[in-house]
């Protein structure tokens, strides 16, 4: 359980700091913008392998409602603003697409060796 905990913990440190690093590095026209990869972190972290189908069904409809909502705050932005939070908005709902993957991947994995 602790070891659980642990790798939890890192992950959540891992993508605060890209998280970080990817707010630092944007445009100057990105940066006046409220960035839908702000919230992607909080929302899309990786589950440990012991979750439910549940939880994924969750996931999918927080990563569809979090992009829907990024991309309602891009609609009075105009030109390369809005170009770049659109952008921003899809990024993080690809990420999070992606982190959707590797749980079911990793529940695959758990469903697995517990017939072993």
């Amino acid at each position: 359980m602790k070891n659980v905990i642990a790798i939890a913990a890192a992950l959540c440190l891992g993508l605060s700091a890209s998280a970080f690093a990817q707010k630092a590095g944007s445009t100057s026209s990105a940066a006046s913008a409220p960035s839908a990869s702000t919230t992607a972190p909080s929302t899309t972290a990786p589950m440990a392998s012991t979750e439910s189908k549940d939880d994924v069904k969750a996931m999918k409809k927080t990563a569809k409602a979090d992009y829907k909502a990024a991309k309602d705050k891009c609609k009075p932005m105009k030109g390369d603003e809005k170009k770049a939070c659109e952008k921003d908005a899809k990024s993080a709902y690809d990420k999070a697409q992606a982190d959707i993957k590797r749980a079911e991947a990793d529940q695959k994995a758990a469903k697995k060796s517990a017939k072993s």
